[in-house]
């Protein structure tokens, strides 16, 4: 067989770290790949696009059938806390770094198969996916992007013709997913439980040389790093809450050191608003509800200040200083954020203790009167611009408790802002109209797994453009009826 992707522009770097740090693997093919769905539009932004005209060889490549020249599949090896638990070793169980390139403007990217076979660190697992984990993945992710959130992202979805074993057979597939980085918090605890100083510190030079270069000038560049990726995860988490996303799983494994939004398992997007919603299945204790991510952000951060210590300061008690300090960025950066973003979402600026003090009352309302989260800020959004529009008041079945809120909403926006557009146009811009609502995400995966991906097509297409009234979309806009309802999301596993 030819290779077609030999002049794929793999430029691959990690693979040149010490071979602790991952395990090559040889291909595991699948009987049948056939291509569902491609990125046309990341390809190109990607430089890519012209090496996938394809569609058969691109399943066989995107599917690990085969890896053409220049590839360097790998599995990247990481530790973590798993709901709070230690484990001392995970690692890729079920995807394969398969490369690395740099688009346009030499900036490097992970090629990343999701669902390519077993990998040493399986743990017993099939290290494949099934198809409705990866539909989600490919939805979810590409419409955070299009939210404005950092985000991993989806190049392809490419079914196997293998059946997968889960509570029943289920269709298998692979997710191609592209990332500026798969190194995790946990990839530094695992070195750092060791006591493998040596590769840490290898680790740590990686991630300043690809992901901050910048930090290498500074006098301390370990600690440099690290209160850049305490920002970088502060803003994230502030953007998470701002859309009413819930992640699922925020486990050290699971926060790329990137600030990028990583793993769509059992994620979701809140309904009828609520602070401590939880939607994972196995989140009993809402450790990773809506209203805990800033908390558990931080516990992460403080994970990943343990394990750099010995790069902060070779004085112990210096270390551990020094990352106190730098770990009080968190909640400081957060809360500006946090305030920011829904300072956007209500058209205010909230500066000061009292601006706090009526978002929290905003929030209560919701909670109060279980309002759709999504639908009260894009309804918000239009009465801004027009007082006679009415669709907040649909929202509430207590119109008193919405007048007196608007009453209080009314009088602040009138000292501190001019004109309806001076106040329209940001809110318009954090305001969606779509979401990724879990129903509809649902009905696109029964449907294909029924053979028809039309549902999960078009609902990509509306997600691409959130911010946006499309004629003929308005389903997509309402929450679930009581019979569509979601009230669990599962990992995938």
């Amino acid at each position: 067989m030819t290779e077609p992707f030999a002049s794929l522009p793999f430029d691959n770097s990690y693979g040149r770290l010490p071979g602790k740090f991952y395990a090559r693997l040889n291909p595991s093919p699948s009987s049948a790949p056939y291509l569902i769905e491609f990125n046309q539009a990341l390809a190109k932004d990607l430089g890519i696009l012209e090496h996938f005209g394809d569609p058969e060889a691109t399943a066989r490549l995107l599917s690990g059938s085969f890896f053409p020249k220049g590839a360097d599949p790998l599995a990247m090896v990481y530790a973590g806390h798993q709901f709070g638990g230690w484990v001392p070793q995970l690692g890729d169980g079920r995807a394969l770094l398969l490369g690395e390139i740099l688009d346009p403007q030499e900036v490097r990217y992970d090629i990343h198969l999701k669902g390519s076979g077993p990998t040493p660190f399986s743990r017993n697992g099939d290290g494949r996916a099934a198809l409705g984990p990866v539909l989600r993945e490919y939805l979810v992710s590409e419409a955070m992007h299009a939210l404005g959130v950092p985000t991993t992202r989806a190049l392809a979805i490419v079914t196997t013709g293998d059946d997968v074993r889960r509570e029943t057979a289920l269709e298998g597939a692979v997710l191609t997913r592209i990332a500026r980085s798969h190194i995790r918090v946990g990839t530094f605890q695992y070195f750092y439980a060791l006591g493998d100083h040596a590769a840490l510190r290898q680790l740590a030079d990686y991630a300043i040389d690809r992901l901050y270069p910048d930090c290498r000038s500074a006098d301390n560049p370990y600690l440099a790093m690290y209160e850049e990726v305490i920002r970088r995860q502060a803003h994230l988490v502030a953007k998470w809450l701002q859309f009413g996303f819930i992640h699922g799983v925020m486990n050290t494994d699971n926060m790329a050191l990137s600030g990028e939004t990583i793993d769509f398992g059992p994620c979701a997007f809140m309904d009828e608003f609520h602070p401590a919603k939880v939607f994972s299945s196995i989140d009993r204790q809402g450790r990773y509800s809506w209203g805990n991510q800033p908390h558990m952000a931080q516990w992460n951060l403080s994970q990943l200040a343990t394990a750099l210590l010995p790069l902060f300061h070779e004085d112990e008690n210096e270390a551990v200083s020094l990352a106190q300090d730098s770990l009080g960025l968190f909640s400081q950066v957060f809360n500006q954020s946090y305030l920011e973003k829904f300072g956007q979402k209500l058209g205010l600026v909230l500066s000061d203790e009292e601006d706090e003090a009526f978002l929290g009352s905003t929030l209560e309302l919701l909670t109060k009167h279980k309002v759709d989260f999504t639908r009260f800020f894009h309804h918000l959004t239009q009465y801004a611009q027009d007082d006679t529009h009415k669709g907040l008041e649909a929202l509430f079945a207590n119109k008193r408790a919405l007048a007196n809120w608007q009453g209080d909403w009314q009088a602040r926006v009138a000292r501190q802002v001019s004109s309806p557009l001076e106040r329209h146009k940001p809110m318009r811009r954090a305001n969606p109209v779509y979401c990724p609502r879990n129903h509809q995400i649902e009905a696109a995966i029964q449907a294909a797994y029924r053979g028809n991906f039309e549902p999960f097509r078009r609902l990509h297409a509306v997600l691409q453009s959130p911010f946006t009234p499309q004629a003929g979309c308005e389903d997509y806009e309402f929450p679930p009826s009581e019979d569509e309802r979601v009230y669990a999301t599962f990992c995938g596993t």
